[in-house]
């Protein structure tokens, strides 16, 4: 079972938009020699809403390629089409996946029985495991817990990542599918209280910049260790905030080539960090001690 820091993995890019390819495999090098224990490629935060088909799946296939199997890779191949999501899904099992990552069907706001069709139809056409996403604050859908246990068991889903940030609703749904499916937390602020009720880890943002932090904080959690949690947790607490002072992945991505270690592309309708925010987001970088 895939446990620990996940990256969900910025796209890097250069100033015209088109991807960094030399600068993506230096971020997996990267990860890999700081500890985080899986890559998620071409997820929310590596822009997989404007990147064409040819590109999604060259990115996933760069990822396992720099991976070269010392980090598991989950590729991100959810579509607010079945369909859409089926061929994609297909195709990043076919370049060797370790897992897949399905968001909820955005925009067309499906029922929960239209949920529960989907992740079926999804488990049922593509051996691959196959991790469910729930972030109703960008879908505009919200997978209740209940759907969530019907589909548990379901051969193929093996797991949730649960973006809503309410622990009191997380520690339900690992009560309601933890002997079945594992629990991912999807929100950095509250993953390490939601580790230590049983979660499994945390699909991060924040790792994206601090990966060797966020791979202790979650080992601490896995183990348990609560109060060394939470002193590991209060330096990244800024970050957990701040980079989201504007729309994921605008900040980390600033944040990453404030480092250094990416240039400034990003691709419309997003646009770069604005000016006012940019001290915000290098204190809390400074705040972890990764500037």
């Amino acid at each position: 079972m895939i446990s620990g820091s996940i990256v969900a993995l910025v796209t890097p890019m250069h100033r015209d938009g088109a991807v960094d390819w030399e600068a993506l495999h230096r971020l997996v090098e990267w990860h890999v020699a700081e500890g985080t224990n899986a890559i998620v490629a071409v997820g929310t935060t590596g822009e997989s809403a404007t990147l064409d088909v040819d590109e999604h799946l060259e990115v996933i296939r760069t990822v396992i390629s720099s991976a070269a199997g010392r980090a598991p890779v989950i590729a991100g191949t959810g579509a607010n089409s079945t369909k859409e999501a089926i061929e994609l899904t297909q195709a990043a099992a076919d370049a060797g996946a370790d897992a897949c990552l399905l968001v909820t069907p955005y925009y067309n706001k499906p029922t929960q029985e239209g949920l529960y069709q989907h992740y079926r139809a999804l488990a049922e056409a593509v051996a691959i495991p196959q991790i469910l996403y729930n972030v109703p604050g960008r879908t505009g859908v919200d997978m209740q817990n209940a759907t969530v246990a019907r589909l548990a068991g379901t051969p193929n889903i093996v797991g949730i990542k649960d973006a809503t940030g309410n622990v009191e609703r997380g520690r339900e749904l690992i009560d309601m599918v933890g002997g079945r499916m594992a629990v991912y937390s999807g929100d950095d602020a509250t993953a390490y209280e939601l580790i230590l009720l049983g979660a499994k880890g945390n699909i991060s943002v924040t790792a994206n910049v601090a990966p060797g932090s966020m791979a202790k904080l979650c080992a601490a959690a896995l183990q348990g260790e609560a109060e060394v949690a939470r002193q590991l947790n209060a330096p990244l607490a800024a970050l957990h905030r701040d980079l989201f002072v504007e729309s994921n992945p605008i900040p980390v991505k600033w944040a990453l080539h404030e480092m250094g270690r990416i240039d400034t592309g990003i691709r419309l309708p997003l646009t770069v960090l604005a000016e006012p925010c940019r001290e915000k987001v290098r204190e809390a970088l400074r705040q972890a001690g990764a500037l």
